[in-house]
């Protein structure tokens, strides 16, 4: 799990806190995420930490979650990963961020379920625009009826993924996005997508948790 972010897009809420510990719907939006991991027997956990890292580790050592922290400076999502791969061991990897939430069926599921590593790097869930609740923009992803992804508008990256780990270490730099591995994927039209048939909400900013609620609330009713 992504949480080593400093959430800069929360202003004053994360002051106090990092964005993992807002609460959304009377718990903190990284437990929300760790329900989902928890839910598919996903094992081990592990949390890439940084801003305000020893609230986060109190916070998920008692839960059985595996934490390390980046120091002196933040790795980003593909220096994180890499830096994690001791503790999560070989193989494909299921990533997660923290700043989101789903209403409708478990992500994680569905990727198990689609996964298709013969033809496969990397599978990706992706939110239709129009289920993007609290997000601008067209979309990060053209997402085609045989599941490769293009980039370009259409649908979002919801933050959820399954990805071989084998390209991190050609990579030089110390910190870098995934992104990067992504564009050596597209070159061999081995990124898949896989479009989420449910609500999903950016909590990223402070007006995403009262949208975030609102999903919940009517997957309840």
């Amino acid at each position: 799990m992504f949480a080593a972010g400093f959430g800069t897009r929360m202003k004053t809420l994360t002051a106090d806190r990092p964005k993992p510990l807002i609460p959304v719907a009377g718990k903190p939006l990284i437990d929300h995420a760790l329900g989902l991991a928890q839910e598919v027997g996903a094992d081990p956990i592990v949390a890439n930490l940084h801003y305000k890292a020893q609230m986060l580790a109190d916070h998920l050592h008692p839960k059985g979650v595996l934490t390390l922290t980046e120091q002196p400076d933040i790795l980003e999502t593909g220096g994180g990963l890499r830096n994690a791969l001791p503790l999560l061991g070989a193989g494909p990897v299921i990533t997660m961020n923290t700043d989101a939430i789903w209403a409708g069926p478990n992500p994680l599921k569905l990727l198990q379920d689609a996964w298709q590593p013969d033809k496969m790097d990397a599978l990706l869930v992706c939110v239709p625009v129009a289920s993007a609740v609290g997000h601008e923009g067209s979309g990060d992803f053209t997402l085609a009826p045989t599941g490769q992804i293009s980039r370009g508008p259409g649908v979002v990256y919801g933050g959820v993924q399954i990805i071989k780990t084998d390209l991190l270490a050609q990579i030089t730099e110390q910190a870098f996005s995934l992104n990067v591995v992504w564009d050596q994927m597209l070159a061999k039209g081995r990124l898949s997508g896989l479009s989420y048939p449910g609500s999903w909400c950016d909590v990223g900013h402070p007006g995403g948790i009262a949208l975030a609620e609102g999903i919940l609330d009517q997957a309840d009713v």
